[in-house]
């Protein structure tokens, strides 16, 4: 369910592998890592290189290889530990948190089209049409997927004010896409594992 306060990203997996006398340059296994995920023809996930400190502001920082998908992120750590090297992988999923100020702008949106659908046919017709434009709105929302669209899905999942109303009350939770999170929070741990 949606949530009306930041919450912390709930860690779903999480496991480290150390090998004694070992040295590779994390970089390099970035790459290994992402070229498998490509051979693996793993669909629909964003790759990049982050940051995260190793303590405070000042710290030194240890580069990770997030995976995305959907609201699930993997952070793979590869960084030399003393004598040796560890490997580590994070699946989490990140909570969809609804903020009161982004249904107050979508309010405000539809507010502001119905009065120039009135402005511009006058109150019935402007009335009538905004109704049917609100109908098929939703409809094509509740259906993007199903009509091929998962560039604008992706968008609107995307979108800092309309993402988190569009994902609370339109897009469809489904077999498949519950299915789907699973064989990727199943499969890419193991792939990490394996290129480990």
């Amino acid at each position: 369910m949606f949530r009306f306060f930041k919450k912390r990203t709930d860690v779903l997996n999480h496991w480290i592998a150390f090998a004694d006398y070992f040295s590779i340059s994390p970089s390099e296994f970035y790459a290994s890592l992402e070229q498998e995920l490509t051979n693996r023809n793993v669909p629909k996930m964003d790759f990049s290189i982050i940051e995260f400190p190793e303590g405070g502001l000042l710290s030194e920082k240890r580069l990770y290889f997030r995976m995305l998908r959907e609201r699930i992120v993997f952070d793979v750590c590869a960084a030399p530990f003393g004598n040796g090297f560890f490997f580590s992988c994070r699946t989490a999923e990140i909570p969809i948190v609804l903020r009161i100020w982004q249904l107050i702008a979508v309010l405000f949106l539809l507010i502001f089209g119905l009065w120039a659908f009135v402005k511009l046919f006058g109150f019935f017709w402007g009335m009538f049409t905004a109704l049917m434009l609100f109908v098929a709105g939703i409809y094509l929302l509740r259906n993007l997927l199903a009509f091929g669209l998962q560039d604008i899905d992706q968008m609107l999942c995307r979108s800092p004010v309309l993402g988190s109303v569009y994902e609370v009350f339109f897009r469809k939770e489904t077999y498949h896409r519950i299915d789907s999170r699973l064989c990727y929070v199943h499969l890419i741990p193991a792939i990490v594992k394996k290129v480990a």
